[in-house]
């Protein structure tokens, strides 16, 4: 696998489609969930934290890249992502996000600009709606994006990797598959490690420590039809758990399932490891 990729300039009718989506989301004409939205291009999570831990945070993902993949981080008190879109401002354009004080949730704006401070850093994360274009082209259903609504998305009982003052249990988000589909899916999604890669797991939720998938503490619940099994794969709403669980005075990220659309292409992620530095820098 590559370790990185150039981040070469994208024409502008490429990037279009991107600019178009976080162009909508700025003017609040899209505060809904991001899947299926502007189809080849990379969407991102987000966390963001002062400056003064942003080492540790940036060391608590590189030890955890399956499901807390670097795409990019910032400069402190720099609200721009350069090398994910050349229009692209983190503070407006996510349909919503969520602000923690002292690891607790205390409000969901839909931007960032009355909170905004010079001494954030902020983390683009990989995510797997990335890899539903791939899944799609497949043939394989992506029962959130058939439904309209958002992807489930559960704590697991697998512990991450802890780099003090942060640690905490993995999320994984969940599609439904038939045992056929699914081994079809892993063999897609094996091929994108940089937005999380092949499912950690297929079958039996209670292997994850999961009891009831009618509950998930994220998104929203999806039935499985007969003969289908429930596949999952690393999310990254994983380091909002160690947010919330570091306690820190003040950290932010986005609402989970509320990305932000990139101008990078799905396609420049084949084959690229998210192991040895961030992707696009």
């Amino acid at each position: 696998m590559q370790s990185v990729t150039p981040s070469t300039p994208l024409p502008p009718d490429t990037a279009s489609a991107a600019l178009l989506a976080r162009l909508a989301i700025r003017r609040g004409e899209h505060r809904g969930p991001t899947a299926g939205l502007a189809p080849g291009h990379v969407q991102a999570n987000l966390a963001i934290v002062p400056a003064d831990v942003a080492p540790a945070f940036e060391r608590f993902c590189r030890a955890n890249p399956v499901p807390c993949p670097l795409l990019a981080v910032s400069a402190p008190g720099d609200h721009r992502f350069a090398e994910l879109g050349a229009d692209l401002d983190l503070r407006t354009d996510f349909p919503r996000y969520r602000v923690y004080h002292d690891g607790r949730l205390a409000e969901e704006p839909e931007d960032l600009l009355s909170v905004w401070r010079d001494d954030l850093v902020a983390f683009a994360i990989g995510c797997s709606f990335s890899f539903e274009e791939a899944l799609l082209a497949a043939g394989l259903p992506v029962r959130h994006i058939e439904r309209g609504c958002n992807v489930p998305m559960y704590v697991t009982d697998r512990d991450c990797v802890a780099v003090p003052p942060f640690a905490g249990r993995m999320v994984v988000s969940m599609r439904p598959m038939t045992l056929a589909q699914a081994e079809r899916a892993a063999a897609v999604t094996g091929r994108y490690a940089a937005v999380h890669g092949a499912p950690v797991h297929i079958g039996d939720p209670a292997a994850l420590g999961i009891r009831d998938l009618s509950q998930p503490e994220f998104g929203d619940a999806v039935p499985l039809a007969p003969g289908e099994v429930p596949v999952f794969w690393a999310c990254g709403v994983t380091p909002q758990v160690a947010l919330a669980a570091a306690r820190l005075p003040f950290a932010i990220a986005h609402s989970p399932g509320h990305m932000l659309v990139t101008d990078r292409l799905n396609a420049e992620l084949e084959g690229v490891s998210p192991s040895v530095a961030q992707l696009f820098r």
